[in-house]
């Protein structure tokens, strides 16, 4: 690493944190609702998979 891209990297850095802001309590509550239902809907899917699987004989007894 040279010094040029280092400045650059610091540069960019700081942009970044100009334009990002603390989320309001909505904001962060949408989005913890958005990340739960994933969260849920991947292990519901997991669980149908399981269930098919030894359904069908192909998971450990």
């Amino acid at each position: 690493m040279n010094k040029e891209s280092i400045v650059r990297f610091i540069k960019q850095c700081q942009r970044v944190l100009r334009v990002s802001k603390k989320p309001d309590r909505t904001e962060y509550v949408n989005v913890a609702k958005i990340t739960g239902l994933g969260i849920i809907l991947i292990g519901v899917i997991g669980f149908v998979i399981s269930i098919i699987a030894q359904l069908l004989g192909l998971g450990k007894v």
